[in-house]
């Protein structure tokens, strides 16, 4: 992830010259690790998508009880964008983002249309939870379907903090620029959703280990951390 010295992600209004830099030692950073696979969730997913199903399309549900099956597309792939959808409120438009092949990670409860749709659009999908998607199980299946051994978790904020409290990120990859951004309410590194009644949600901090500090090009820090426990 790339974040201002205030921990916002939204680069949208920073300087120039800074969101260029902070976009190119991104790509550098994400190439280095040498992964299989890139996560995201829906709303940092929709530009990539370039569409979106209307919300009675999204109503309709599952309502069998027969279990379906994951599905993936034909074709040889070497690299995925997993697009974490539990409604499955994206109409792709195709299913490779930049030569990566795109795997929706969707609930149960997505209806059968959508499924047909995906696979119309050769777009991989896994099935992974009832209402909700299940973190540990997608991750289970990423593994075991596609074969990833390293997936980059990049954003947005609030699948950034469910996979930590969930304990499922071993290491915090974080470029930090030389920007204060200040825009109250702008996402957050990690942030956690309200409770059903709008209260705040009862959260454990995670405790981190710095592995390493290296000053980057154009002022950027890039800072690396072992997530170790809970608090």
């Amino acid at each position: 992830m790339a974040t201002s010295i205030d921990g916002r992600i939204v680069v949208d209004g920073w300087p120039a010259p800074a969101a260029a830099a902070v976009r190119a030692e991104y790509e550098r950073v994400h190439a280095s690790y040498d992964s299989q696979g890139w996560m995201c969730g829906r709303i940092t997913m929709e530009p990539f998508a370039k569409g979106v199903r209307s919300e009675s399309d999204v109503a309709r549900q599952y309502d069998g009880v027969a279990p379906r099956h994951d599905y993936v597309a034909p074709g040889e792939f070497e690299s995925f964008a997993f697009a974490l959808d539990a409604r499955g409120r994206l109409a792709w438009e195709s299913n490779d983002i930049s030569g990566d092949h795109v795997v929706a990670v969707l609930s149960e409860r997505v209806s059968e249309e959508y499924l047909a749709f995906l696979r119309e659009k050769d777009v991989s999908y896994l099935l992974a939870g009832a209402t909700d998607v299940d973190l540990a199980v997608a991750l289970e299946k990423i593994r075991a379907v596609f074969g990833v051994r390293t997936l980059m978790l990049e954003g947005g904020g609030r699948i950034n903090g469910a996979m930590l409290e969930a304990g499922l990120v071993d290491e915090v990859s974080l470029i930090v620029a030389p920007v204060a951004d200040g825009e109250v309410g702008t996402a957050a590194l990690f942030d956690v959703d309200a409770g059903a009644d709008g209260s705040a949600p009862t959260r454990r901090a995670s405790q981190l280990v710095l592995r390493s500090v290296e000053q980057r090009p154009a002022g950027l820090l890039w800072l690396r951390y072992d997530v170790v426990m809970k608090l």
